[in-house]
Order: structure tokens, then C-alpha cells, then sequence
């Protein structure tokens, strides 16, 4: 027999022996984390809770990394909007111009309406009394007794001149409404020569200067006027009755204008219809925002993205602040006992009492009050749920150390001479941690929920950053509600797989550091 066949004899011979009960080669021996991760992997639901967050870490991390869109990029769309260009009233009581301010009053305009109904000539008013005389239909030209010059008319037609913008004189506007009411077509005013059409436009040196009609149009903005032709168009609409006009103006623009007559002012709104560069708001889903668009015009899907890291951040944040004060204090009261256990145990029982709620709402209030910058007001968000969420960690550590504190191995550090301080932190502490791993997973979202609910109701998280629960918001609004179901429906769902999630793997890691279940 040949040596390499001896060899794999002796190997069959040695695959072939079987070993004693007592033989360590036996045993396949396991560390305390490889076990509790095994028993975690076992655990189905537990493995897909960690699937969900790993996807939702991704999406919220990396998906904001990589989307083409920025945080708070604003999209704009052209949109035709109908917007209130003038006013027009038509004159049906008479409009009162004066040569001076306060020369003819309220009262002795009332006056003269009633000397006027009884067919009087003069008139009295404090102390004053009043001549009038009829100049034309609904025209009057009226003096203070004695007086040759006319301190004020009345009259349903206005003067109004060309440019919209100055106001002409008195004697002016006189001399035109004179020569209007008695059909003139020129007239000499000082040394000017001024002509007058049927429809009562003055031209003044071959321009036109001023209009004498019963239509009053006013712009809604200072720096728009009218040129003769657009009001020669609309006056021509609204006496044949018509709702609508085009108009082409000098420069080739054509648009469009609507009539709605207003009865309680009994005066006519001028609407154009105009195209405008608007925000994208309320986009349905495309192949640009697969999830539409805001009420601000910002993509859905990337506000969603950049939304999840400011809840895991603040989530992550808050459990780390919590944590740390409540291994502080509970570790302290545990250990020591006696009167320190006491007064840290009352301080933990007064934080159990305090309504948390009202004092977020009466904080953020405040914040709002002061206007507190986004960026810093999500830091006192984290630094406030921290301060109030310690005390059910400070109970947890406690207990664990009160039962590890009597146990040999804390004796045999106390004879050995190690200090208080390194026996709670070296010794004590990191035998509460698998413990601690638990509550802060679960922990986690319930932090995550109360930011929601907090952005939810404008105390949380402001413009703008996004969160999940900022983003929910928006159905406040009814209509938004039930008309645009992408807009918070995307981020409730992220909310609650996130939330379940760390609910999942927290169930999971308490009963893979149980060492009473099965292995």
C-alpha cells in the first residue's frame, strides 16, 4: 500500500471516531452578541422591521443625496388668471367740485339739494347764503350771493384728464363742462384753443387732454392709464350690454376683459385676463414630481426625502439626550440608595406630572412669538423632548442597578478598592445597556410620533425644513384633503412603516436578549 494511501485511511479512520459526552470538541461554543444575533435573525418580523428601516434610512439619506431637486426648490408654471384691472361707476347722483377746499360744505350741499327739489334759486347754509344757476341738464354752477365768481359746481359728468394722473383746475373743468353741455366743439380757455367731440374728448393742441363723461374709471394700480380708444371700447360695452371685450393696445398686445357688475356699489369691475409666471402649487403627479407638488410648489418627493432625515435626526437625537441624563441620574440613585435615591426618585415623580404637551404648546407659541430661526428652533425642539423624556429611562436603569449592585462581582470590585464612579460606568452600566438598546428602539417611535404630531400642529418643525409631520400639515385644509390625496398621504405612510418598524425590531431585540426564550 502506498504512503498517500495510507494517509487517507488514516483521515476516513479519524472522520469515523465519535466523541465522548465530556469532549469540548463537541460543543460549538457561541459569544453572548453572536447568540442575541441569532436569535434576532430567527425572529422573522423583527428581520423585516430592520428591511423597512434600512429602506427608510436609504430613501431619506441617500434619496435626498441623489435627487435632482433641492429642499426648497420652488417650480413655476404659466397660468391664465383673471385679475381685477379698473373700476367703472356710472354716475347717477351729482359730483361736486369746489374751488377750494371746505368752500362749499356737506351741509350746504344738502342744503342746495333741497332748495334745488323745491325749485329755489338760493339758499342758506351757516350763516352763508347760496345762488345757483342751471348751466344744462343736470348741471349747476353755484356763488355765494353778491358774488360774480362760482366757488363750486355740480354736475353727473366728470372731467377727468388725459393721463389719468393730475387733477385740472377748477376754472378748467368748468369752461369744459360748459362747452360739453352746450355742444360745443372748441372753446377758448385763457390763451389756449381747445376742441370738443361728440363723445367728449378735449384735444388741446392736437392731443387729447381731457374727458368729459358720466363714467368714472379708476386703475386698480397708480401707474396704469387709459388711452381714448380702450375707453371709448368699454364705455361702447357697457351700454350695449355686454360682458366681455378684447382690446389691442399701441404696442400689439391683445387681451381680454370681463364685466361683473357690482350692485351694492352699483359700479362695474374691469377683470383681465392675464398670462402670469405662477407657483407650481398642487401639481398632480408626472413624470418631473412623481408625487406632484406643495401648496408652495416644491417637489413632493424630494420634501419627503429631506423630511425623513429631520425625523430620524430629531428621533435619533432626542432617545441619545434622553439616554445619557437617564443613565446619569439612574445610575446614581441606584447605586447610592439612601437619600440620594430618594430625592432623584421625587424629581423623576414631579417630571411624571408635568402636563408635557400644554408646556410644547406654550413653548412653541412663544418661539413663534419671538421668531425663532427654523434651523435653531428644531435644536430646542431635540434639547426640550430630551429634557422631558428621561425620567422612564432614569426608572428602568434604577432597577437594574439596585438587582446588580448586591451581586458578587460588584463585591469583589469593592474590595479591590475601584471607585464609586468606575464601578456604576465600568462595571455596572454596560449590564443595563442590552436593556437600554430595547427601550430606546421602541422609544424611538414614540419621539418620532410626538415631532409629527408637534409639526402637525405648527409647533414643531417650521418653513423651510421639511418633516413627515410638517408635510402632514396640509390637511388642515379640507379641500386639500380630499382633493389631493398624494400630497399627505405619501407621508403618512412613511410615518407609519418608520414607527412600526422601530416598534418590529424593538420587539425583536427584547426577546433576543431574553435568555429564557427558546434558542
Amino acid at each position: 500500500m502506498s504512503e498517500n494511501e495510507k494517509k487517507l485511511d488514516q483521515n476516513q479512520d479519524q472522520q469515523k471516531t465519535t466523541y465522548s459526552l465530556n469532549d469540548d470538541r463537541r460543543v460549538k461554543t457561541l459569544s453572548p452578541g453572536a447568540m442575541v444575533t441569532k436569535r434576532f435573525f430567527r425572529n422573522r418580523i423583527a428581520v423585516i422591521g430592520m428591511i423597512i428601516l434600512i429602506g427608510m434610512f436609504l430613501f431619506s439619506f441617500v434619496g435626498g443625496a441623489i435627487s435632482p431637486y433641492g429642499e426648497s426648490q420652488l417650480f413655476y408654471r404659466t397660468d391664465s388668471q383673471v385679475q381685477k384691472y379698473a373700476g367703472v361707476k356710472v354716475n347717477t347722483e351729482l359730483r361736486y367740485q369746489q374751488v377750494e377746499k371746505n368752500a362749499f360744505p356737506s351741509l350746504a350741499q344738502a342744503q342746495f339739494v333741497l332748495a334745488k327739489g323745491k325749485g329755489e334759486t338760493s339758499f342758506a347754509a351757516g350763516g352763508v347764503q347760496y345762488t345757483y344757476e342751471v348751466a344744462g341738464k343736470d348741471f349747476y354752477i353755484i356763488s355765494k350771493a353778491g358774488e360774480a365768481e362760482p366757488i363750486a359746481f355740480a354736475s353727473l359728468t366728470t372731467v377727468s384728464s388725459a393721463n389719468g394722473a393730475e387733477s385740472l383746475p377748477f376754472a378748467e373743468q368748468l369752461a369744459i363742462l360748459k362747452a360739453v353741455t352746450n355742444e360745443e366743439t372748441s372753446f377758448t380757455f385763457g390763451n389756449d384753443t381747445y376742441e370738443v367731440d361728440a363723445e367728449g374728448t378735449v384735444t388741446k393742441d392736437g392731443k387729447d387732454y381731457a374727458y368729459a363723461s358720466r363714467y368714472i374709471i379708476n386703475a386698480i394700480m397708480s401707474d396704469v392709464s387709459f388711452s381714448k380708444q380702450f375707453k371709448e371700447e368699454l364705455i361702447e360695452t357697457i351700454e350695449a350690454g355686454k360682458k366681455e371685450f378684447n382690446f389691442k393696445d399701441a404696442d400689439g398686445t391683445e387681451a381680454s376683459y370681463t364685466l361683473e357688475y357690482d350692485a351694492p356699489s352699483k359700479a362695474y369691475n374691469i377683470m383681465q385676463v392675464k398670462e402670469q409666471r405662477v407657483y407650481d402649487t398642487y401639481s398632480s403627479p408626472s413624470k418631473a414630481h412623481p408625487l406632484g407638488t406643495d401648496k408652495n410648489g416644491m417637489d413632493m418627493l424630494t420634501r419627503l426625502m429631506y423630511g425623513g432625515r429631520v425625523s430620524l435626526y430629531i428621533g435619533f437625537i432626542v432617545v441619545i439626550i434622553e439616554t445619557v441624563i437617564g443613565m446619569i441620574m439612574g445610575g446614581v440613585s441606584g447605586y447610592f440608595g439612601g437619600w440620594v435615591d430618594m430625592l432623584i426618585m421625587r424629581i423623576v415623580d414631579i417630571f411624571y406630572c408635568i402636563p408635557s404637551i400644554p408646556i410644547y404648546i406654550i413653548i412653541g407659541a412663544a418661539m413663534d412669538a419671538l421668531r425663532i430661526d427654523p434651523k435653531i428652533r428644531m435644536v430646542y425642539l431635540m434639547l426640550i423632548l430630551g429634557f422631558f423624556g428621561w425620567p422612564s429611562i432614569t426608572r428602568l436603569v434604577r432597577g437594574q442597578i439596585l438587582t446588580l449592585r448586591e451581586q458578587e462581582f460588584m463585591t469583589a470590585a469593592e474590595a479591590t478598592g475601584i471607585k464609586p464612579i468606575n464601578r456604576i460606568f465600568r462595571h455596572l452600566l454596560p449590564n443595563v445597556i442590552p436593556q437600554l438598546i430595547v427601550t430606546c428602539t421602541m422609544s424611538l417611535g414614540g419621539v418620532i410620533l410626538t415631532e409629527a404630531t408637534l409639526s402637525f400642529l405648527g409647533l414643531g418643525v417650521k418653513f423651510p425644513f421639511a418633516s413627515w409631520g410638517n408635510i402632514i400639515n396640509d390637511v388642515n385644509n379640507t379641500y386639500v384633503l380630499s382633493n389631493y390625496l398624494f400630497i399627505w398621504i405619501p407621508a403618512g405612510f412613511c410615518l407609519l412603516l418608520t414607527v412600526l418598524a422601530f416598534n418590529l425590531v424593538g420587539d425583536g431585540l427584547r426577546d433576543a436578549f431574553d435568555p429564557k426564550m427558546k434558542r
